[in-house]
């Protein structure tokens, strides 16, 4: 089945993106399926690639290939193959799959150590979950597969959500290291069950921890907490608006034996603001929130968001204090947050200096054809006072 494409569509296309919004089709050969596999040419008729329809979604395609070739097992393999070249195999854990910057649109699959977890959001690529697992099985021989399909654009694409073991079995709290901590994936828990993308900038606090008081505020399953209980913190400070988060939290400090530390349920703008009030002061302070915005639509509010909380926990820092601050909304860009927090800075009286710029690591890749692919900005700033100001 064939898919011709608009005259004066935008470059986005032909540039690499692999996205085709309906508005973008000229018309249709056959009568394709939600989920078959099609080809896509340009108004004058030239190859531009393979993939799957969905006719519930607004991007109607997602290409899969810009080659004229079978989409199989094989294909997947080869796909898969690819992307693991792009990862260091002697790590036990990392990003094995990252949808379109792996050009596999529609499927996250993390590592935790012997065991996966998939995520599929896509009609799509649902229909090639049993190839895939079958490739990730013989590949990797792990002890389970989990999958957690249950993202809002499941129902957009059709369908419904689907948790559970779907080859083996394992427990709730799948344990994975990461820069010889222990940590654990919760299957209950957001997306995969961890977040795998902050691992090495965690790293960046080990010059600045040993026996410093610190907090670490969206602290979720506590990766830059136990970073810093790890390089020497006199005491750390785990922070979540999420009951089983903390669960998790205590579970993963008690398995690595650390006992310097407390945690707080509860909301982290009232909670920084409340640390104000009672002139609380802390060394080091981790700001790493979920995403403010999903799209350009909310970006406004988003950019407001992280000045007030970035601009709260600076007042509680410590002349020449660490802040540890992150941005995973995609909407935002770098030279966005870097103005968000300069502003943050001038209104809290501080001179900001930036230690350590992060970024994603190799195995969340970011195509830059692909804008949709680069999401986290991560700064390590010095705060200084700024004096007779």
């Amino acid at each position: 089945m064939k898919v011709y494409l608009k005259k004066n569509i935008k470059n986005r296309v032909k540039n690499g993106h692999p996205w085709i919004y309906e508005n973008e089709i000229e018309h249709i050969d056959g009568t394709p399926q939600n989920g078959d596999i099609v080809s896509v040419f340009n108004h004058e008729r030239h190859f531009v690639g393979k993939g799957y329809i969905n006719f519930n979604s607004k991007i109607r395609i997602r290409i899969l290939t810009r080659l004229n070739e079978e989409i199989n097992k094989s294909f997947f393999e080869k796909r898969i193959k690819e992307a693991l070249l792009r990862r260091n195999p002697k790590e036990e854990s990392f990003r094995i799959i990252f949808s379109e910057a792996d050009n596999l649109p529609g499927i996250i699959a993390d590592k935790f150590g012997d065991y996966i977890v998939i995520e599929i959001n896509t009609l799509g690529m649902e229909k090639f979950k049993n190839e895939i697992l079958d490739i990730l099985i013989n590949t990797f021989s792990p002890k389970g597969i989990f999958e957690k399909s249950e993202s809002t654009s499941r129902i957009k694409e059709g369908l419904q959500e689907s948790v559970g073991w779907i080859y083996k079995s394992g427990p709730e709290l799948i344990p994975y290291k990461v820069n010889d901590i222990l940590f654990f994936a919760d299957t209950l828990g957001q997306k995969t069950g961890a977040f795998l993308d902050q691992r090495f900038n965690a790293l960046s606090l080990k010059n600045y921890s040993k026996d410093a008081i610190c907090l670490d505020a969206f602290c979720y399953t506590g990766n830059f907490g136990m970073h810093m209980l790890k390089f020497g913190a006199k005491h750390v400070t785990f922070l979540d608006y999420s009951e089983r988060a903390i669960e998790v939290v205590n579970i993963t400090a008690k398995k690595n034996n650390f006992k310097n530390y407390d945690t707080i349920i509860g909301n982290a703008f009232d909670i920084l603001k409340s640390y104000d009030n009672n002139s609380k002061i802390f060394d080091i302070i981790s700001i790493d929130p979920p995403a403010f915005a999903k799209n350009a639509n909310s970006k406004a509010n988003a950019k407001r968001g992280y000045k007030e909380i970035n601009l709260r926990a600076m007042k509680i820092l410590k002349n020449n204090g660490i802040l540890a601050t992150s941005s995973c909304t995609q909407v935002i860009t770098e030279e966005d947050f870097k103005n968000i927090i300069f502003s943050a800075a001038v209104d809290a009286g501080k001179l900001a200096r930036i230690l350590f710029r992060g970024d994603q690591p190799y195995d969340h890749p970011y195509v830059l054809n692909i804008l949709e692919t680069k999401y986290l900005k991560f700064l390590l700033l010095q705060l200084e006072n700024m004096k007779g100001v």
